[in-house]
């Protein structure tokens, strides 16, 4: 395998998920990334595993039950899928997805059943899914390319050359094609540290967003909100990265307290359609009103998952000028689009960016403005004259996002 894609897998294991002597993997992969995944297996091994579980899926077999399986099922979900995913979340064991994008995958299935299907995952992993984004566990996901996500990249090659052109990309934004990778993603985490405790030294009660495309957004922050970035630590003081790439800071907003109209950067792929060039509009923090120029009732569905997706739940500053951005390319992949651009997030907020969330119940948590959803949806919003200002209580005002870049230095 190339050196390279070793040095990847060598990332995932050691910095995205570090993995611990004796611990128990659960890795999620499509049948198509199986060489890739068979190197994950390998490799956590080698560094100290003491189980790896690869739960394989093949997307074709997902798009045709979503075509041709009875309309009962999408109601359901099996309670053995569940007590698998808490059985080994209950042991300790980390957990690694492996994403391979195929955007046009779903466009012609029936996008109700996406939703409902949607939606009683989200009920039914719940428990799941409240403990990993609260880092009971490590956990992260990578991507790899398919010769789908590759063509849409790159139309003009053939499919050889766009996987080979995709995979020179994920490399470079990955830094895996630096003589010492570990040691660059060491330096990167600690600039993603030093803004996120700019950031918390500042203690801001509200954002403003402006661009020249029409954004024009306030959005309050919760009292004993915190930024978040880069590596996080599990709640047993293990270090992790749980996005691979990633170049944001993130904290939640007051999901009553978000104003005005933002404007979308970059398209949203949702259930294989392409949303593109949208508005939303909040008041008091619920969309009251949208529009795009495709995909417009696609994106209705998004805010209709529950009745919390129509709040915000993330906030995340992205600066303009990174790898992935330098990239000049639209990936149709939120992993790695939500990493070129500023963006927010509808649905469920991370309880994690609220000091003392974990001892609050999900009553305690909204009345404190914290988001609750069993949906997460990112959309990307910065741009290269994009504006953001920090506002603290007393009135002051400071730059935090001047022409698409952060503007401050550390």
């Amino acid at each position: 395998m190339n050196q390279k894609i070793v040095n990847y897998v060598e990332l995932i294991i050691k910095k995205g998920i570090n993995i611990q002597k004796g611990q128990i993997l659960v890795v999620r992969s499509p049948i198509e990334a199986a060489d890739f995944t068979r190197e994950v297996v390998k490799a956590a091994y080698k560094n100290g595993a003491s189980e790896v579980v690869v739960h394989w899926n093949d997307d074709i077999v997902t798009k045709y039950r979503y075509i041709y399986g009875d309309d009962k099922i999408f109601d359901e979900f099996p309670d053995w899928q569940r007590d698998s995913l808490e059985y080994y979340r209950k042991k300790g064991a980390a957990f690694f997805m492996v994403d391979v994008e195929d955007p046009a995958l779903l466009k012609d299935v029936d996008k109700n059943r996406i939703k409902r299907a949607r939606k009683v995952r989200g009920l039914a992993l719940k428990e799941y899914y409240d403990n990993i984004i609260e880092n009971s566990n490590q956990w992260c996901i990578a991507s790899v390319p398919s010769i789908p996500w590759a063509k849409t990249i790159f139309p003009e090659l053939s499919d050889k050359e766009a996987v080979e052109k995709l995979w020179e990309l994920i490399l470079q934004i990955m830094r895996s094609d630096k003589d010492d990778p570990i040691a660059q993603w060491d330096k990167h985490l600690q600039n993603l540290k030093n803004r996120m405790d700019y950031l918390n030294s500042k203690n801001f009660v509200k954002l403003k967003y402006k661009n020249s495309l029409g954004t024009d957004l306030e959005i309050g922050l919760p009292e004993g909100h915190r930024w978040l970035g880069g590596s996080e630590k599990s709640k047993t003081g293990v270090e992790f990265v749980a996005n691979m790439p990633t170049e944001e800071i993130f904290t939640l907003p007051h999901r009553e307290k978000v104003n005005g109209v933002v404007y979308s950067s970059k398209p949203l792929v949702f259930g294989g359609v392409v949303i593109d060039r949208f508005k939303v509009v909040f008041k008091d923090g619920k969309v009251v009103d949208f529009d795009a120029e495709t995909g417009k009732e696609t994106l209705e569905k998004v805010f209709t998952i529950d009745e919390n997706s129509k709040y915000l739940g993330e906030v995340a500053l992205v600066p303009y000028d990174s790898p992935v951005s330098n990239s000049g390319k639209v990936f149709y992949n939120t992993l790695y689009d939500e990493n070129a651009s500023c963006h927010l997030a509808v649905g469920s907020a991370y309880p994690v960016c609220l000091a003392g969330a974990e001892s609050l119940s999900e009553e305690e948590l909204l009345k404190k403005g914290v988001n609750i959803s069993t949906n997460h949806v990112d959309f990307m919003i910065g741009t290269k004259d994009l504006e953001v200002i920090g506002i603290q209580e007393d009135g002051t005002e400071i730059s935090i996002i001047k022409n698409g870049n952060f503007a401050f230095t550390l």
